[in-house]
């Protein structure tokens, strides 16, 4: 059953979505061999036709045959009905899953799965980024348009008049930053009458900003270049919301810092030596920035007369680019992705120390991380969400399941927590730290979005003796 709006499409019923079925079919790796660093920064300035060759689309990496993938497959399943009647989360918005896997139960008896909802598909371009709050979906492609889906539902959208959307952030009710490839970030705003209708009502940097640094010389770094242009692809946004800042990062290789009230750009930082591909607020102050010359860099914020970032720890240096950056605050762990397919970890310890290990579950670049609760999810240019979750206890990492089901590289992640399920008489039950329940939304080059749900709450894999490819192993760095 499908239900179209706008010319969007949610897939509901997956028995009918081609790429979804019941052959066991594994991927054809045909070059294992890892490019050298400087290469693969040239690949991720080529975007969707340099990252990934082109593919049979019938070739997708599943490994049915695999029983510690039984748990995660997405071939034959059926969408029942949606939120409602029969229903126990009458508030929830998504379709109830059937799933064909084993599935593994709590003490309390109670079902949890990770698996597939759902797929979002429009054919409009690849989708780069993706944003996520409440019951709003938003989604950037490289058509430069930006939709806006409700309960999955085309619900409205906007346009730039150029540069594909690399990035998106939220802020407050009724604006929303967009971050393109031309270098602009552009701000939009939420109309009171319309709720589904958006306008821009600015650019950063401003026509302002723009003449006051062209004719100030302090402001040059070189021949017709401005301190407050990003002069190349902004790759990540990040907004600081108790302060007001937004943190936008580029392949020009410097983060800059905006103050939200007025969009000034208070502060240009040359951070790195090639291209920057995330950059990420922290906890205590601190900002942590990712990029292809294979580097996470620590940066202290200081506000006390204006506002400045000092460069403090150096928590990478390795050959293989960074590509992304998550964060997870009231932990203090610091999550890394890079070409060679590894997650690099942190927690700072409270004598303010990071120690931490390595995930490693893609044969491909991992190009997104999230966070959800104890979950970290990572995708990958190998087409496949890995779900890991965090040992509260002792910081190690497990690997709960690989989602698969796109046919091209998983270019974003975004994270909602599913609302709470309502009891007999319409009480809302409590929800503990480790029984939370998670929407997850992958954005790929496939030019599709899958919704996901996935728990805390579930039994590791199987261990068997030898880890096939595609498999999740940890190793710790210290202690």
């Amino acid at each position: 059953m499908r239900s179209e709006a706008g010319g969007g499409t949610m897939v509901v019923d997956l028995q009918t979505d081609p790429y979804n079925n019941n052959h066991h079919r594994h991927e054809i790796i045909t070059d294992n061999v890892h490019k050298p660093r400087p290469k693969f920064g040239d690949i991720l300035r080529a975007d969707h036709d340099g990252i990934f060759p082109p593919v049979d689309p019938i070739i997708i990496n599943t490994n049915l045959t695999n029983q510690r993938f039984s748990s995660v497959s997405t071939s034959t399943m059926s969408c029942g009905p949606a939120s409602g009647d029969g229903s126990p989360c009458v508030m929830s918005p998504w379709a109830r899953v059937s799933p064909p896997w084993a599935a593994d139960f709590n003490e309390d008896n109670v079902l949890e799965t990770n698996g597939l909802v759902g797929s979002i598909v429009r054919e409009e371009g690849h989708i780069y980024s993706l944003a996520a709050s409440g019951d709003l979906l938003y989604t950037g492609s490289d058509s430069k348009n930006i939709r806006v889906w409700k309960n999955l539902k085309d619900y409205g959208g906007f346009k730039a008049s150029s540069g594909l959307i690399k990035a998106i952030v939220i802020f407050g009710d009724n604006r929303v930053f967009t971050g393109h490839q031309d270098g602009k970030i552009r701000i939009w705003k939420v109309s009171k009458r319309k709720p589904g209708k958006y306008k821009r009502v600015g650019t950063l940097p401003t026509f302002k900003s723009l003449v006051k640094s062209s004719v100030n010389l302090k402001h040059y770094r070189g021949k017709n270049s401005v301190k407050t242009k990003h002069h190349d692809a902004v790759s990540s946004l990040s907004m600081d919301v108790e302060v007001g800042l937004l943190y936008s990062s580029s392949w020009d290789r410097t983060i800059k810092v905006w103050r939200v009230s007025d969009s000034k750009c208070l502060e240009s930082i040359h951070a790195h030596e090639d291209a920057i591909n995330s950059v990420m607020v922290g906890f205590d102050d601190l900002v942590f920035t990712g990029s292809a010359d294979g580097t996470v860099k620590v940066w202290k914020r200081e506000m006390q007369v204006k506002t400045r970032h000092v460069l403090v720890q150096v928590l990478l240096k390795q050959e293989s680019a960074v590509t992304a950056l998550a964060v997870k605050l009231k932990s203090s762990m610091v999550y890394s992705g890079s070409s060679d397919g590894v997650v690099n970890y942190w927690q700072r310890s409270k004598k303010r120390v990071f120690v931490g290990g390595i995930l490693k579950g893609h044969k491909s670049a991992v190009l997104c991380l999230a966070v959800a609760g104890n979950l970290l999810l990572s995708g990958s240019a190998d087409k496949n969400i890995c779900v890991w979750r965090r040992d509260t206890s002792d910081g190690s990492h497990e690997c709960l399941s690989v989602l698969t089901g796109h046919m091209g590289p998983v270019k974003c992640l975004a994270v909602e927590e599913e609302r709470a399920c309502r009891g007999k008489g319409g009480k809302v039950s409590t929800v503990g730290e480790g029984d939370r329940k998670w929407i997850v939304y992958s954005g790929s080059l496939d030019k599709s979005v899958k919704v996901w749900r996935v728990s805390e709450k579930m039994a590791a894999w199987r261990e068997i003796d030898e880890p096939e490819a595609g498999s999740c192993a940890w190793s710790s760095l210290g202690k």
